[in-house]
């Protein structure tokens, strides 16, 4: 009676080489990333800054609707933040990214999230960048009623409020896309624009215009701006070992 109860034993086990005194077969290993990493010690840098051409243009004021809370902070106008040139004409919120793919290269997707507030009844930043696969929190700190409407053309589009304050909520994006704009049907006027881009090299223009990307493996590449109302320029860049190239955009009214 041996045999048949230790074949109906052996039946009842997952595999055959159980029975048998077989080793299991081994779990596949998670597939590691390849390609270059950048070396620190040839690592440049590009900076420059972004100005406007032309005079100043006049501040552009839109209505606020009937939120209470909006009122309260804003008025019954609010100063558009769509463009903002400096006393000198520096022109702040223009993204700045190195057009290259770098296919040669992996990096580390950060594990830090950038933070989206709602804050004020505006999104700040009005500009910001994210590589792929970087959490980004959505933050509602006013006391009333925002949503967060996505509206990419490559990422998936997602459309989701936040009605309570000091509520999170965290939003990923897989594909490189410049830019993604996103938007408060509630509130008309706030908009935030993020770049989308698969390796760290990019960088917002500030209020004066200047802008740094550091850690930039030495290379040629195609550096290009992105403002919203003023449009698109490219210039072409070289880092040499340890270098730093500048690079200046002047941009105008479409």
């Amino acid at each position: 009676m041996r045999a048949p109860v230790y074949a109906l034993l052996c039946a009842l086990v997952l595999t055959t080489a159980a029975c048998s005194g077989a080793a299991p077969a081994a779990t596949p290993a998670t597939a590691v990333p390849t390609g270059k990493r950048v070396d620190p010690a040839t690592a440049g840098s590009i900076s420059g800054n972004v100005t406007f051409k032309g005079a100043t243009p006049a501040p552009v004021w839109l209505p606020v609707n009937s939120d209470q809370a909006c009122l309260q902070v804003l008025g019954t106008r609010v100063k558009s933040d769509a463009l903002l040139v400096g006393p000198n004409g520096g022109v702040a919120n223009a993204f700045v990214y190195i057009k290259s793919a770098f296919t040669d290269y992996v990096f580390e997707t950060p594990t830090r999230p950038v933070t989206l507030d709602q804050r004020g009844c505006h999104y700040t930043p009005r500009v910001f960048g994210v590589m792929v696969g970087q959490s980004i929190d959505i933050l509602n700190s006013d006391p009333t009623l925002h949503n967060v409407h996505a509206q990419p053309t490559v990422n998936g589009e997602f459309n989701k409020g936040q009605p309570v304050q000091g509520s999170h909520m965290t939003q990923v994006f897989t594909a490189p896309e410049v830019m993604v704009h996103l938007k408060c049907d509630v509130h008309p006027w706030m908009s935030s624009f993020v770049g989308v881009v698969a390796h760290p090299f990019f960088a917002v223009s500030a209020a004066d215009g200047s802008f740094t990307i550091p850690g930039v493996p030495p290379g040629e590449y195609e550096l290009t701006v992105w403002h919203e109302t003023l449009g698109t320029q490219s210039v072409p860049v070289t880092i040499t070992d340890r270098g730093t190239a500048t690079a200046h955009f002047t941009l105008a009214t479409k």
